[in-house]
């Protein structure tokens, strides 16, 4: 297979990837720049090539109605794929979607094993919940023996207990996260962390936490010590677009979550503004599974967009810099031919994300208009 236009290409495996016009060859499933070779005749697909996305926060094997089962796997991965995410973080799921490592039709899949909570402090079913907070370091160490190098904390959530006081409280004492962080990197796991709130982040950050999903109570202190400290941050701008409602269904009951809940949600724009500013490594997440759909990975990127990020960046974020920070390849001589072929030039329109002439998965043509 040819390939001609601009690349988001890198010339060696260490190298930092620059946007070069060329020609390409996928053969084997594998790609080669044809620079200062002859060029074969006919060229299959043109246009601009990123490569393959990647939503570092979703969920497989979960949906609306709760557990989804093999079938509805399948869709929801199809639904990543088609739209250009070529690789997923499983960010927590109560199934087992480990099937998909043998389908050389599916994205990639780094899997987190379970969320990992308290007794009532999540959402039911979905979790692994340990009656004894000190029980956390082991369960991170069994969690990461069957994950893909990373697991999940519920860092923080709703505590029905404490009635109309009820709000977003931390489920582990500070010194039990320490010792189980710990305990996950001498598994070689890296640890992911759900935290809505403000209150749960310094605890997170000392306990040297890899990733804090959400981050939507980080104040500028914080995120301050997160770039210091080299933790990464994955916001998920759609997600916090239905606090406004989470709020309300809360209202009557849990008065102070409720009021915690719509001020995120009045202070979003501000929020996300500084946050995608400031100097922290951000990776590109949707939360999908449940509340959202598989495959908006764009829709979160316009929302990057809107609250001040750059396309150039936005499109490094959540293509290279995302498979990078995954532990993935990019675009590199002899390097796997996952990549996106778009109709524009995503660098000066973002929406161009959204218009796929070809994505190719492992070197093949897998969704695009090409292939329709």
């Amino acid at each position: 297979m040819i390939l001609s236009g601009w690349m988001l290409w890198r010339e060696d495996a260490r190298s930092r990837p620059t946007w070069v016009e060329g020609t390409w060859e996928v053969r084997d499933g594998r790609i080669d720049r044809l620079q200062g070779r002859s060029v074969p005749a006919g060229t299959d697909h043109t246009g601009w090539m990123v490569p393959g996305m990647v939503d570092v926060h979703c969920h497989i094997g979960v949906g609306a109605e709760g557990p989804a089962g093999t079938a509805r796997q399948v869709q929801q991965a199809r639904a990543d794929r088609d739209s250009g995410v070529l690789a997923l973080r499983d960010c927590g799921a109560p199934v087992d979607n480990s099937w998909m490592k043998g389908r050389r039709d599916m994205p990639v899949l780094i899997r987190a094993g379970r969320h990992v909570a308290r007794p009532g402090r999540y959402i039911r079913g979905m979790a692994v919940e340990l009656e004894d907070p000190g029980e956390l370091p082991q369960e991170l160490v069994r969690q990461a023996h069957g994950s893909d190098g990373w697991v999940k904390i519920v860092a923080d959530w709703i505590d029905r207990s404490r009635g109309a006081e009820a709000d977003l409280d931390p489920l582990w004492p500070p010194e039990v996260l320490v010792d189980a962080v710990a305990a996950a990197h001498g598994a070689g796991a890296r640890v992911a962390a759900h935290c809505f709130s403000h209150t749960a982040v310094d605890a997170l950050l000392e306990a040297g936490v890899d990733d804090i999903e959400h981050g939507c109570g980080m104040d500028e202190d914080q995120v301050a010590e997160a770039v210091r400290r080299g933790v990464h941050v994955t916001p998920t701008l759609l997600q916090v677009e239905l606090f406004e409602g989470f709020a309300r269904q809360g209202a009557r009951r849990y008065p102070r979550y409720a009021r915690t809940m719509a001020d995120m949600y009045a202070r979003r724009r501000e929020h996300a503004e500084m946050l995608l500013a400031s100097e922290v490594h951000l990776l590109p997440g949707t939360d999908a599974g449940g509340y959202q759909d598989h495959g908006s990975l764009t829709r979160e990127l316009a929302l990057w967009h809107r609250c001040g990020m750059e396309p150039t960046r936005v499109v490094d974020l959540a293509t290279w810099q995302a498979r990078e920070a995954m532990g993935l390849d990019s675009l590199y001589p002899g390097a796997p031919a996952d990549l996106v072929v778009l109709e524009g030039d995503p660098r000066e329109d973002l929406c161009h994300l959204d218009h796929a002439r070809a994505v190719l998965l492992r070197g093949e043509v897998v969704a695009g208009s090409a292939r329709s």
